[in-house]
Order: C-alpha cells, then sequence, then structure tokens
C-alpha cells in the first residue's frame, strides 16, 4: 500500500510506540493488544468473536492480497440458506483494529468484493500499517499481552482503557434462542439428533459443521437456562475473555453434568467445563493465536496441527479425580484439552472447524455425534 498522507502510531501501556500510517477507518481506538501468526484467513480472523475488542497484530508481513468477499457495493457479507455468514465467522468485524506490516491496496482474487482498508473502513475499524510487527510481538511475547491504542493523526485522542469491554461474552452473544431445523419427514425426525449450542460468542464454523452433519441446533445465549429445552448433547462455544466472567454458564453446565447427556466445548468451553468440574483457569502471557499450534494427543501421542485463539487456560493439577488431560500443548506444555473418565464429557482448547484450517482435528465433532447418538439409542 502506498504511503498515505495520515501518520498513525500504536501505544502500548508500557509507553514504548509504533510509528506506522493509517489504513481502514482514520480513528483513533484503544483495546488489548494480541498477536496471531496465521498466514492466512484475515476475513475470519477478524470476524472471530473471540477477537472482540481486541487490536490484533498480523506477524505474517502481508495482510489484504486476495482483498476480502463482501457484497461489492456495500461491503455487506454474503449469507448462506440458514442465515449464516458464507465467508466469515461472524456478521461484522469483531476486532478493535489492525496492525500489519504491509497492507495490499490492489488485491487479486475472484471473490474479492473489496480491499481489506475499504472493509475496515466500512466497520469503522481502524488499522495501522508500516510497522515492524515482528519486533513489536517479541515486544509482546517478552512482556507478555498488553492495554494499547491506535493513534492516528489529527483525530480525537482515547485512553488505553477507554477500549476495555467489560463483558465481552455478553457483548457477542445472542440475546435469545435460535433454532436450526433439519428437512426430515415423518417418523425420520425422531433419529435428528437436537444439540444445544450454548454460544459465548459461537464462530459460525461451528455451526456449519454441525448442521453439514444433518443435526438440529438450538442456538442459546451464553445465560440462558437449559430448564425447558429438549437437547441430546451440549456443544459449549469459543468466545473472548476470561471464562470467571461466565458465572451463569458455569453453574448451567454444572448443572448439565448431572443429567449425564454428551457434552462438548472449544476453547473458551475448555475452561467453562474445567471450572464446572471444580479445576481452576488461569491468564497465559501472550495467549495461543493462529493456525500452527502443535497439540499432541495423550492417548495416541500423535501430535496434531491446530487453529486457535485464547488467552486463558485449564490448570492440570487442579483437575479432579474423575477427569484428565486429553491433549497437550507441544510447545508450551499448556492443557489444550480434558476429558471425563466416567461420562462422556470432553473439550478441546483449538478449534477443529478451525477456517480458513488446519481442520485435522475435525474428527472430534464426529465422535462427539457418536456419542450423542448412542446415548440416544439408549
Amino acid at each position: 500500500m502506498k504511503k498515505c498522507a495520515v501518520a498513525a502510531r500504536l501505544v502500548l501501556e508500557d509507553g514504548s510506540e509504533y510509528g506506522g500510517w493509517s489504513f481502514g477507518k482514520s480513528r483513533s481506538q484503544a483495546g488489548e493488544v494480541v498477536f496471531t501468526t496465521g498466514m492466512t484467513g484475515y476475513p475470519q480472523a477478524l470476524t472471530d468473536p473471540s477477537f472482540r475488542g481486541q487490536i490484533l497484530v498480523s506477524t505474517y508481513p502481508l495482510q489484504g492480497n486476495y482483498g476480502v468477499p463482501v457484497k461489492p457495493k456495500t461491503a455487506e457479507p454474503f449469507f448462506d440458506e440458514h442465515g449464516i455468514p458464507a465467508h466469515f465467522e461472524s456478521d461484522r468485524i469483531q476486532a478493535a483494529g489492525f496492525v500489519v506490516a504491509e497492507a495490499c491496496d490492489e488485491p487479486s482474487h475472484f471473490a474479492s468484493g473489496c480491499s481489506l482498508s475499504t472493509w475496515l473502513d466500512k466497520n469503522n475499524v481502524p488499522g495501522v500499517y508500516g510497522i515492524d510487527t515482528r519486533a513489536l510481538t517479541i515486544r509482546l511475547r517478552e512482556h507478555g499481552v498488553m492495554r494499547g491504542k491506535i493513534l492516528v493523526d489529527g483525530s480525537r485522542d482515547v485512553t488505553i482503557d477507554s477500549g476495555l469491554i467489560v463483558h465481552p461474552v455478553a457483548d457477542v452473544s445472542p440475546h435469545k434462542p435460535q433454532v436450526y431445523a433439519v428437512n426430515v419427514a415423518g417418523a425420520a425426525r425422531d433419529s435428528v439428533m437436537r444439540i444445544a449450542l450454548i454460544d459465548c460468542g459461537a464462530k459460525a464454523n461451528i455451526l456449519r459443521c454441525l448442521l453439514n452433519r444433518g443435526v438440529e441446533v438450538i442456538r442459546l445465549p451464553w445465560n440462558h437456562e437449559l430448564s425447558g429445552i429438549e437437547y441430546d448433547g451440549i456443544f459449549l462455544s469459543n468466545g473472548p475473555g476470561d471464562p470467571k466472567a461466565c458465572g451463569k454458564t458455569i453453574a448451567t453446565v454444572r448443572r448439565a453434568f448431572e443429567r449425564g447427556k454428551p457434552i462438548f466445548g472449544i476453547c473458551l468451553g475448555v475452561q467453562i467445563m474445567a471450572l464446572a468440574a471444580g479445576a481452576d483457569t488461569y491468564k497465559l502471557p501472550y495467549g495461543h493465536r493462529g493456525q500452527n499450534q502443535p497439540c499432541v494427543d495423550t492417548e495416541t501421542k500423535r501430535c496434531y496441527i491446530t487453529s486457535q485463539n485464547h488467552g486463558y487456560a485449564v490448570r492440570g493439577d487442579t483437575l479432579p479425580k474423575d477427569w484428565e488431560p486429553w491433549f497437550i500443548n507441544a510447545n508450551d506444555d499448556t492443557i489444550e484439552g480434558i476429558k471425563s473418565s466416567k461420562a462422556p464429557f470432553s473439550a478441546v482448547q483449538f478449534h477443529p472447524e478451525g477456517c480458513p484450517g488446519p481442520r485435522d482435528t475435525e474428527f472430534l465433532i464426529d465422535r462427539f455425534l457418536e456419542q450423542v447418538r448412542e446415548a440416544k439409542n439408549q
């Protein structure tokens, strides 16, 4: 991208500054500054509810080279037959800002409807390019995740604390239940599995994966009770922020344990399940974000490359006796999955439905649905 006339900089709470140039919306914005190591998938990352209110730093230098798959005139998303965003993880950009080394202003892809800069501008999201994001990432790795702000010359200044979202899960979770029905007739309906998706900020591809497998989904707000809801299994979604802020969800899952129906969680879901079981969680220094995190299955010792986006983890030494680690991160030995030894309850920290990928662990969704099928047929 050619340098524009508007200078911009990223300021961290430790006082360090990184100068660059504005693209997207020319406005100042604060937020928690995190980095992602993904080499592709910026439309999915920016619309991931788990990035709600965060300033996203890309370690991969070039962003925007294939544009954004939106309607050309309005930059609005396309939706599929279920009303789910066809190319994104939600219907809007969730990140508070985007920091890159280089932003391409002449994208080349048949599906591109506009440039990255135009898309950010339409969504009122500021970006900064021309920053040494590798050096910035090293600083974040050494000092941990920090709050920060994008300051654009000529725009109103903001405080670093102004980007704080008290309860980001409540900000991205739906306000009322929604049913995604399966079109079947007659007696066949009795065989359809019904999954209660507790949506704490679910990525759209979770819905796609479930619906593509022919199950019916009832999508519930994060704080919705399960009493009166008919379901065969529970899916706990990903989401932003501290899992301990989701007290109502934790209590709901704890009560669901008593019913014994299969439960599977992803990302924030593993932390909520652990807290419901009586374990503890903690904040990681800089989190795991990207599509290249190696995770080892403790049963088979096989290592999978996974997609991740989270800032908290489960304390392994606090797991109750009937629970055990399932996956371990090969880089830092953090717990990437847990499961119960006595009931069909399990969860993983990574994203089996990861979009754009890798999706080598998507079989875990099939494993969960097989548990649901077996329980339903008993």
